[in-house]
């Protein structure tokens, strides 16, 4: 068995690397043509079951999972594709609320790689780039939930929506979580811009759900619902959270849905914004199972949230001293983040071991983040996207002064010392952020040292 199964993790390091060999995540191709003919060559697996698509700036995975996790309380066989992943790839093809079996996703791989194959040659005989790793990737998941199969599937945008590889598939429901500036690069300068191309999700007839946004923002999603005779649900009109209050281990809330109230529900997630994606969630699996007009049972919604998790969000990796991590990387996350842990968290001193990769609005960043008073220990990530440590520091340094930034390059060495400073009087705290990558680092390190705190 342990041969087999060694075989196996391998064969799914291999699919990795030959998805790794292709065009990175962060120079997405703005196209569909070429998501469309792979599918079109599988046999078109995206339309396999029906589909909930998620996008907007921040609380994708997190209001994604809790989706998932309520349909699959709700006894449907769930298909989820998140991105990116804090560990291993295969984190993000979920299938039933687990991570695809490497034999799964290496026996997968064997099965579409020579379509995909067929389509990089046709792409390149017109001068086009080849099937990037997102799109590869795209495939990939629709087969992989195919061939499981799955009742639904929950779909999270790589980046953008309007030409993002996910929107080959058409989603019965459209979901938009706040949505700000990130990827400016790639989206546009402006939050109108940006709802714009999210925008591009919603298909005629479906049920769109958001929530709370920009007046703007707003503007451009009702815009797009109207046009596509979609119905619209907004956060703070159909549906809200009603209450929020600490509990041991996250949150005890009660939201009005769509078709009706849920009092105490057990949310074990720390943040007023995982309250709100909670709601977003409910509403969406409303607007899915009922059109909006079905109340959810109680039990169900009970062990769905219950059950729910967002590793990387506010997640405690280790224990005396307290590690949190949390993978916010642009100023709406980071904002979000201190504000939790002022309202969960009984903090007196706190040390950030941060990080940023390149394309990030680092001075937006660290301005948020400015208020905990805390000292920045100023590192980077294994991304070769990442900032190097003394240049990221440099620019931390202008924002909240040269006295609170330490540089110290290397994570696991940082680690040790933020640790270390956290331990040494009572009420310290230590938390990990600024970057995706860096946090999926340090979850990777407190688990091999067995201080994780699970």
């Amino acid at each position: 068995m342990t041969d087999a199964y060694d075989d196996d993790t391998e064969a799914a390091d291999a699919v990795y690397a030959a998805l790794l060999a292709r065009i990175g995540e962060s120079n997405p191709e703005p196209r569909l043509d070429a998501t469309r003919r792979a599918v079109e060559l599988l046999g078109d697996p995206h339309r396999a079951a029906p589909v909930i698509h998620i996008t907007g700036t921040n609380g994708k995975t997190s209001t994604s999972r809790m989706i998932e996790s309520i349909l699959r309380a709700g006894g449907l066989r769930t298909g989820l594709l998140t991105s990116p992943h804090l560990v291993r790839f295969t984190e993000r093809i979920r299938i039933d609320g687990e991570p695809i079996a490497d034999e799964a996703v290496a026996r997968i791989w064997d099965e579409v790689a020579p379509f995909l194959d067929l389509v990089d040659r046709e792409l390149e005989q017109r001068g086009a780039a080849p099937l990037t790793f997102f799109e590869a990737l795209t495939v990939l998941a629709f087969a992989a939930f195919a061939d499981a199969p799955v009742d639904v599937v929950v779909l999270e945008v790589g980046m953008g929506g309007e030409w993002d590889s996910t929107n080959v598939a058409d989603g019965q429901v459209a979901v938009f979580t706040p949505i700000a500036l990130d990827h400016e690069n790639r989206l546009g300068s402006t939050v109108e811009q940006i709802a714009r191309t999210k925008s591009g999700i919603i298909k005629p007839a479906a049920s769109v759900v958001t929530a709370f946004q920009e007046p703007v923002a707003l503007t451009v999603l009702t815009d797009a619902a109207q046009r596509n005779e979609a119905t619209l649900e907004v956060e703070g009109g159909g549906f809200a959270v009603l209450d929020s209050r600490v509990a041991v281990g996250g949150q005890l809330i009660s939201v009005r849905g769509i078709a009706g109230e849920y009092r105490d529900l057990a949310l074990p997630l720390f943040g007023r914004h995982q309250a709100e994606n909670a709601a977003v969630a409910i509403a969406a699996v409303e607007s899915f199972l009922g059109g909006g007009a079905v109340r959810l049972a109680d039990e169900v919604l009970q062990e769905g949230l219950a059950q729910a998790s967002s590793p990387g969000r506010l997640q405690p990796i280790g224990t005396d001293p307290t590690v949190l991590v949390d993978a916010a990387h642009n100023p709406h996350g980071a904002a979000s983040l201190v504000a939790a842990l002022e309202e969960y968290f009984d903090f007196d001193e706190l040390v950030l071991v941060f990080g940023a990769l390149a394309d990030k609005d680092v001075a937006g960043i660290v301005r948020a983040l400015e208020p905990t008073g805390a000292t920045f220990l100023v590192t980077q990530s294994s991304s070769d996207r990442a900032l190097p440590a003394a240049e990221l520091a440099a620019s931390v340094a202008r924002v909240v002064g040269p006295d609170r930034v330490r540089v110290v390059e290397r994570l696991d060495d940082a680690l040790d010392e933020a640790r270390a400073w956290a331990a040494d009087a009572p009420k310290r705290g230590v938390v990990v952020t600024g970057s995706i990558t860096l946090v999926g680092d340090a979850m990777a390190i407190a688990e091999d040292r067995g201080w994780s705190g699970r």
